[in-house]
């Protein structure tokens, strides 16, 4: 047995949506849940698969078969809705995110 074969499928959920790279808020949107509940998910998906950060769970996802890992388990596709306005997340780049997050923080 895995150690992801042990995540319960709101487990599996919140992890492939961190390795998508979005925030717990955008996460707790997509579920329709708080962000309280995501965390608990995140806190205790981190302890059974032995990770202690969000880059290491997108690691673990991405090594085990990234956005279809969750239909290797039996589970049924994510949901559709998504709170990014624009691109996938997956194509924005890292220098892109960081201009965006700067220009806002200025108020321009």
């Amino acid at each position: 047995m895995q150690p992801r074969d042990r995540l319960t499928t709101k487990e599996i959920q919140v992890a492939t949506l961190v390795w998508q790279g979005l925030t717990n808020r955008d996460i707790a949107g997509v579920l329709s849940t708080s962000e309280q509940v995501v965390k608990n998910y995140l806190r205790t998906a981190f302890d059974k698969l032995g990770v202690w950060t969000r880059l290491e769970l997108a690691l673990y996802v991405a090594g085990h078969g990234g956005s279809s890992w969750h239909l290797e388990l039996g589970l049924a596709p994510m949901p559709s809705a998504s709170p990014w306005p624009g691109p996938p997340p997956e194509s924005v780049g890292l220098v892109e995110t960081k201009n965006k997050t700067a220009a806002a923080g200025r108020g321009t």
